[in-house]
Formats: structure tokens, C-alpha cells, sequence
């Protein structure tokens, strides 16, 4: 029960963080299972319904093939006076679970296997999260579907592709059930639309259901996962997924859409709305020897670039500072533009330096990287556009803030999850890098005053969401939600 509830809360928060308001309109079927129950009862006097006690294995046995017609029940002609009692006693809680089921009498010859005598109740002995423990006969999903879209006058009901052989048993219960009542206006339609499916993950509820349970994944919210909850963590925004939604449309044939083309949306997004911050998220050493000692400038930045009505900040530079690992070599190939041994690069807003030697530690591990910086070059200053052929972000080490960086890539290393060799499925093709955590990334120090929920694009890094699960007590840990290269083509 308990878990049931956190499904129901879940999707109600996702849907709203989407956008929609439920207002008045924020129904649960088991507002209805008396009425529900009350019609089953008239399905039943009708001769339209019947108490089986077939087991569910045998009701398979029987129901035949798609090239077979199906058998029927020898329960199937009892009479309504014995079914009204069995169904009563059902509702009672006379019957353990799957001792009964309450059938739907159709057609056992009919070419919809759907309309096969379907069960439409069943027994189960357990509490429901808004019902408690009143009932222990509920109905089933495709009896309790059309009844709740008429109860609700709800005018065109929209399912998945794959309910389309549901159709006819949808209008059939309309056909041969009196739901009229108070305030029910018209007659509901069900429309079937295509399901959406993503290159490298699986939308499956059951497949996503068996990353959880065996591990793959920390929860229904881990950012790796399609879900709302699992895109919302990782730090997706509303909009983004909205105008994605807008683009693809909706159609009845399946189809599956790029995933980078749902990451193009995300940044096309963010790159409008998100601040900018330097992070070093691989950290080198730097030493400016001849910076005075104990010096600090504050040096203007903008916010966003795309933005000039965002602002600037206030970026302390020093002495000692940090800059990418993958911003210096030792010994570069051709077109290696960045910093290496007697070659300059600029830093962002700030100051031309050049590497004048190379510190290591006793396993020849570079440790550290002694430089000078020229004093001319100080961005905004007249003649400080010197050319060099590279730009890099740094920080401040004496005003750096740790933060631990989550890096997400794809969940499957393939496009379609379920190509996978003979013999296997799915789970084959795992992605074992799609998750790569950096722990001693170093900041700015204006992330200090991050949120949870803030999103960041670290300059040459990607945009980051900051955590609003495990960024707690002073910790802040951020999620890469998507890269800046943009791979989709327009």
C-alpha cells in the first residue's frame, strides 16, 4: 500500500512539474468502485456476466488462439440467481484469492481474443491505497476503463497503440452497461495513438521495472532513466520537454526518435535560460610565480552570453589556480592548441599565462604546472587581444568550492536495446560507462549559493543540474544533463 501510494504521488508531482493543473479534475477509480460494483451486479442480472472458478491458468487453457476458437467455461451457464450469490460472497470475502473471477459473457468464437469472455473482477486480499481495506474484489482494467471515461465525461479517451484491439470491448461494455447518471454528458470515444520510443533506452514499464529490481539502477528517479522523475532529476526542464512533445507530434504508426534530437530541445533551452560557471571538473595545478603573493582581483564575467540582460558576476583570480587536466600535454601532437611546455593560452576573462615548467611527483605523475602570466593581457584592457590560439576556464584554488560531478551517458550502447546476440536480451546491451562520478571537482565559488534544482552550464562542460536529492548538508553534488556538442542534424 505503501508503495502504491509513493506511485500515485509520484505521478501526480511529475504531472504537475510538467505544467498541468488538475484544478477540479483530479479523479482515482476507486472513487467509483461502488458504482462499479453496483453495475457489475446489473451486468449480472442481465445475463451479460458470470461468477467462474476456472483458476487463471485454465481460463488461458480455454480462451483458444488467434487461428482457434476458445471453449467455453463449464461454469459459463450458471444461473443468475447463483451468480448474484457467488459475487456477493466475492465482495464478502468468502473466496481466497483467485478462487473466482467475475467474466464478462461475449463470445468465445469471437476472432478478438479480447472479447472472449474477459474477467472483469477479480480477488484479491489486500489494501488499496485510497480504497483501504473496504474491497477485496476489484475490477479489472478494461471494465473499469470505459466506466470511469463516462462517469468523468471525458470525450475522447486517449491509449496506446497497442489498446487498439481493446476498442471493441470498450464500446461493448458502453453498449450493454446504464452508466447515466448526474452530471454525465455524452459518450466517451478511445483513440489509440503511437507509443513514443527514444534511440538507446527502453520505455517499456517492465523493462525499466527490471533495471530497477535488479540494481541497474538506484530508482525510478536515477537521471539514466526515461522516465519524468528520472529526466526531472537529471535536471531536464518542463519546457524542454514540452516543445520536444510539440515537435515529434503524435501519429498511429509506431516510430522511434533520435535521442539526441531530445537532448537538442534541452539545450536548446538552457543554452537561452542558464547562467554560466567555471568548474574544473579534472583538476591541475597551476602556479602563477610571478603573481604577487596573496593578491586577489575580482574580474567581471558574464552570465550568459545569450543573455545580456542576466548580468555579470565577480570571479576571483589569484596566484594559485586550477585548470583541466585535458588543457595541458606535455608532449602535444600537431592542432593540440592548448597549454603545454613554453606555450601560452589565454584564461576566460582574465590573463594570458605561459608554462614555464612542469612539476611531477615520484611516479612521474604531473602534479603541478609552474607558469607566468603577462600582466598586459588582462582581458578588457586596451591591447590585451594578443592572439592565441586557445581559451581555457579555471578557478581560483584559494577560493574553489569541492563539488562532486555526476556524468550520465547513454543507458545502452545500442539504438535498439532489443538487437541483441541469440540467446540474449535486452540487458546485453548495457552501457557499464553510463555513469562516471568525479568527486574532487573544483568551482567557483558563487556555486556556494546553488540550490537544489539550480541549473549551470560550466563553461566547455555541459550543463548541470544541482541535485535535489543528495546535495544536502553543505554537499553539492551536480548531474551533467546534457554535453554541448550538439549532434542532431537540422
Amino acid at each position: 500500500m505503501k508503495e502504491e501510494t509513493e506511485y500515485v504521488d509520484s505521478i501526480i508531482n511529475d504531472i504537475k512539474w510538467l505544467g498541468a493543473d488538475f484544478g477540479d479534475r483530479l479523479f482515482f477509480t476507486a472513487d467509483y468502485f461502488d458504482r462499479m460494483y453496483e453495475l457489475a451486479l446489473q451486468l449480472i442480472k442481465d445475463g451479460k456476466a458470470y461468477v467462474d472458478d476456472l483458476c487463471a491458468e485454465e481460463i488461458r487453457e480455454y480462451r483458444g488462439t488467434l487461428t482457434e476458437p476458445g471453449q467455453e467455461s463449464p461454469y459459463r451457464n450458471r444461473s443468475i440467481e447463483e451468480n448474484l450469490d457467488l459475487f456477493v460472497r466475492m465482495k464478502n470475502g468468502e473466496f481466497p484469492d483467485g478462487a473466482r473471477v467475475l467474466r464478462a459473457k461475449i463470445d468465445m468464437a469471437s476472432p478478438n481474443i479480447n472479447m472472449r469472455d474477459p474477467v472483469i473482477y477479480r480477488i484479491l486480499h489486500a489494501s488499496h491505497h485510497r480504497a483501504g481495506d473496504k474491497w477485496c474484489i476489484y475490477p479489472m482494467y478494461d471494465f473499469a476503463h470505459p466506466l470511469e471515461d463516462a462517469f468523468e465525461s471525458i470525450t475522447h479517451s486517449l491509449c496506446s497503440i497497442e489498446f487498439a484491439d481493446h476498442n471493441e470491448l470498450y464500446e461493448w461494455f458502453l453498449d450493454n452497461i446504464d452508466y447515466s447518471g448526474p452530471g454525465i454528458e455524452g459518450r466517451p470515444k478511445q483513440i489509440e495513438f503511437a507509443r513514443l520510443n527514444i534511440t538507446n533506452t527502453v520505455m517499456s514499464k517492465r523493462k525499466l521495472r527490471r533495471l530497477v529490481e535488479e540494481g541497474v539502477v538506484e530508482g525510478w528517479d536515477d537521471p539514466r532513466m526515461p522516465t519524468i522523475a528520472g529526466l526531472r532529476r537529471r535536471g531536464y526542464s518542463p519546457q524542454a520537454i514540452q516543445n520536444f512533445c510539440e515537435r515529434i507530434g503524435v501519429a498511429r504508426s509506431d516510430s522511434t526518435v533520435d535521442m539526441a534530437f531530445l537532448e537538442h530541445c534541452v539545450r536548446e533551452d538552457l543554452n537561452e535560460h542558464a547562467e554560466r560557471l567555471m568548474a574544473v571538473l579534472r583538476p591541475l595545478k597551476i602556479t602563477l610565480e610571478n603573481y604577487p603573493e596573496g593578491q586577489v582581483e575580482w574580474l567581471p564575467i558574464e552570465n550568459n552570453p545569450e543573455n545580456p540582460a542576466a548580468g555579470e558576476r565577480q570571479v576571483p583570480f589569484s596566484r594559485e589556480l586550477y585548470i583541466e587536466q585535458a588543457d595541458f600535454m606535455e608532449d602535444p601532437p600537431r592542432k593540440f592548441y592548448r597549454l603545454a611546455p613554453g606555450r601560452e593560452m589565454r584564461l576566460k576573462g582574465a590573463y594570458i599565462i605561459k608554462c614555464e615548467r612542469v612539476v611531477k611527483d615520484e611516479a612521474g605523475n604531473i602534479v603541478e604546472l609552474i607558469c607566468t602570466y603577462d600582466p598586459e593581457s588582462k582581458s578588457g584592457m586596451p591591447g590585451a587581444n594578443r592572439k592565441v590560439k586557445a581559451t581555457a576556464h579555471w578557478v581560483s584554488a584559494a577560493h574553489a568550492v569541492k563539488i562532486t560531478a555526476r556524468l550520465y551517458d547513454h543507458l545502452f550502447l545500442t539504438a535498439n536495446p532489443d538487437d541483441a546476440p541469440e540467446g540474449q536480451d535486452f540487458m546485453a546491451n548495457l552501457n557499464p560507462d553510463s555513469l562516471e562520478v568525479l568527486t574532487e571537482c573544483m568551482a567557483e565559488p558563487s556555486i556556494a549559493s546553488a540550490k537544489p534544482g539550480d541549473r549551470f552550464q560550466f563553461l566547455r562542460q555541459g550543463y548541470f543540474h544541482v541535485d535535489p536529492v543528495d546535495s544536502k548538508d553543505g554537499e553539492i553534488v551536480v548531474n551533467r544533463i546534457v554535453g554541448l556538442r550538439d549532434t542532431w542534424k537540422k
